[in-house]
């Protein structure tokens, strides 16, 4: 089966969907986690070989994503939904190993024919140097390394970033650590902006400290792609979400790190105020 969305069994299923992937299926039903597909492993054994050849996915490979398009398009409501196409590893996102960076993610990608060739593009990091090497340094298999892929809705966030249900620096499992700035949270991942860094008590959700930095870039989407801007003189220092909205990412954080039964990394997003999952991962290293 090539192509499954999240409500799918196969969508839980890690060696199916590879880490990102499955994350997203067994958490869709009780959280806001945009409307998704995947491309299977199946996917990338019966199509993966055309990155070596052309970048022009194969005829039967764009018929089905123009279907799986149309469909995320209906959950959309829209006809056109602008998604982010993503890389997801069958080792990737575990709790030995974390991929982040080491494989691509397309942001603001729209119609069926630039998703299909999205998607390739990721099949085709697979096989990069940085990913290589990592994989060499992890113990992974070279050779025969496959990959799955999310085709996720678009959410244009008006503020975004990542957080951790433990302390990233100090280890302390007792606190939330959250990192925020304006637009979408590509910034905060790139590592182009300093974000204001929000620590929130676990126990009983009270705001520890909030320490709001000088956030001169941001990633907005455009086009069919993404752009980084110039953020406004005034904006630059003001904080990026209210305590209210810090101490909501906390709960969600929280109840993920419940639901998995482990420490999680989350990548979250505000779009006109409703707060948005993202990508959820164990937590590889504490301080």
């Amino acid at each position: 089966m090539e192509i499954v969305f999240l409500d799918h069994a196969w969508s839980r299923d890690v060696t199916k969907v590879g880490g990102k992937g499955a994350g997203l299926g067994r958490l869709a039903g009780g959280f806001a986690v945009p409307p998704a597909f995947n491309l299977t492993v199946d996917a990338f054994n019966r199509w993966g070989d055309c990155r070596h050849n052309s970048p022009d996915p194969p005829d039967d490979m764009m018929q089905a994503v123009a279907a799986a398009y149309a469909t995320l398009g209906t959950l959309c409501d829209t006809d056109d939904p602008d998604v982010a196409v993503r890389s997801s590893a069958v080792d990737e996102d575990g709790s030995d190993n974390s991929f982040a960076g080491q494989h691509d993610t397309f942001l603001n990608v729209k119609g069926e024919d630039a998703v299909a060739r999205a998607i390739v593009r990721c099949w085709s990091s697979l096989d990069g140097d940085v990913a290589m090497d990592y994989r060499r340094q992890s113990g992974l298999a070279v050779d025969n390394a496959v990959m799955a892929v999310v085709v996720q809705q678009m959410v244009p966030a008006d503020i975004a970033g990542v957080a951790f249900s433990a302390n990233p620096i100090s280890g302390d499992l007792g606190q939330v650590v959250i990192n925020s700035s304006w637009g979408l949270g590509e910034s905060i991942v790139s590592g182009t902006v300093t974000p204001d860094m929000y620590t929130i008590k676990k126990s009983d959700t009270i705001l520890v400290s909030a320490q709001i930095a000088n956030k001169a870039k941001m990633t907005i989407s455009k086009g069919d792609g993404t752009e980084e801007v110039t953020v406004p003189r005034i904006m630059r220092k003001q904080p990026s979400m209210s305590d209210e909205q810090a101490l909501d990412v906390a709960r969600l954080t929280a109840s993920l790190e419940k639901a998995e039964g482990h420490p999680v990394d989350i990548e979250w997003a505000f779009f006109k105020d409703k707060l948005y999952l993202l990508q959820c991962r164990p937590i590889t290293t504490l301080g």
